[in-house]
């Protein structure tokens, strides 16, 4: 049977499911040898902010022992206007969606950052970066507080007419409420989660592994957090959403199309398996075949909350 893998988020068609998650795949042409892109829906290029980033000091990546990873790289990135001269014109025949990742320190930033990426063809969509844990100034603290998702997502509107995917922190109190905010100020989707704040110790020297003390935690062990996450916002808005968080089978990405999401996306993993592509979407169409589905958005939301029980268990 014939599956059907496009997905739509509000305005944008991807021709599958899954998307490079913004920090794991660089400007977009690095892994143009290793990954089969064309099995990609789309690509979320490095975060790029107003000016160059250095971004933080080494060490700055950790390997933690039960498979994920900590990470403090905190934006580093050329600059916008060394992004649209340098970086973006060779994204111009790109067999994937290219959606560009932007932050600000501040709300007039983050407008300035989307009206300078306005002016040029060369991308199909935006990721508002509103989650990063890994800077001073900015970053989750736009993400976290209500009044600050609403005046930045609101202003990044203004800016633009083109599809726009907010990028959600899952250190929100709640958050259903920030995603109901991106809904009503405009965003056409939403990509959650970001990562979780993690501390890894070498307990030897008794310091942080990582320069920055605490880093932005990844990888599969945070995948039953990010689930229940995005099930709590599919549960309150009416938009489309991406999930990520560990992902790294096509289990995985069955998991969250049915607590609620309509696309994923994919970024430690591809660390370690660069050609992962295929194999998730060979095992995506076997499921699919298995269970006489043939489009995926018949599996969005429709995890079955019940718990039913067919026969009971008697003792003596």
């Amino acid at each position: 049977m014939a599956i059907d893998l496009k997905c739509r988020l509000g305005k944008l068609e991807l021709n599958s499911p899954l998307i490079a998650a913004s920090g794991c795949f660089g400007y977009g042409t690095e892994y143009s040898e290793l990954t089969p892109i064309h099995k990609l829906g789309g690509v979320v290029t490095k975060t790029i902010t107003p000016h160059p980033r250095p971004g933080n000091p080494l060490p700055r990546i950790w390997e933690t022992a039960t498979g994920g990873m900590i990470n403090s790289i905190g934006l580093a990135n050329v600059g916008i206007d060394r992004y649209v001269i340098e970086k973006l014109p060779e994204l111009r025949n790109y067999p994937s969606k290219v959606i560009v990742s932007v932050a600000g320190n501040s709300v007039a930033e983050y407008a300035e950052m989307v009206a300078k990426m306005e002016a040029h063809s060369e991308w199909h969509a935006l990721e508002i970066n509103i989650s990063c844990p890994n800077v001073k100034e900015g970053g989750i603290s736009f993400g976290v507080d209500p009044k600050m998702t609403e005046a930045a997502v609101k202003a990044c509107r203004r800016e633009t007419k083109r599809p726009m995917i907010v990028k959600l922190t899952p250190m929100a109190t709640s958050l259903a409420s920030i995603g109901k905010v991106c809904e009503d100020c405009g965003a056409d989707a939403l990509s959650l989660v970001n990562t979780y704040v993690g501390l890894a110790i070498d307990i030897e020297r008794k310091r942080p592994r990582i320069a920055t003390v605490t880093g932005g935690y990844s990888g599969p062990p945070i995948k039953p957090m990010a689930l229940a996450r995005v099930w709590e916002v599919y549960k309150a808005v009416n938009i489309p959403l991406i999930g990520m968080g560990g992902i790294c089978s096509a289990e995985d990405v069955i998991e969250f199309f049915l607590a609620g999401a309509s696309a994923v996306q994919i970024g430690t993993m591809f660390y370690v398996d660069p050609a992962i592509p295929d194999k998730i979407l060979l095992g995506m169409e076997q499921y699919c075949d298995r269970h006489g589905i043939k489009h995926l958005s018949e599996l969005t939301g429709q995890l079955d909350p019940t718990l039913k029980k067919s026969t009971e268990t008697k003792c003596g």
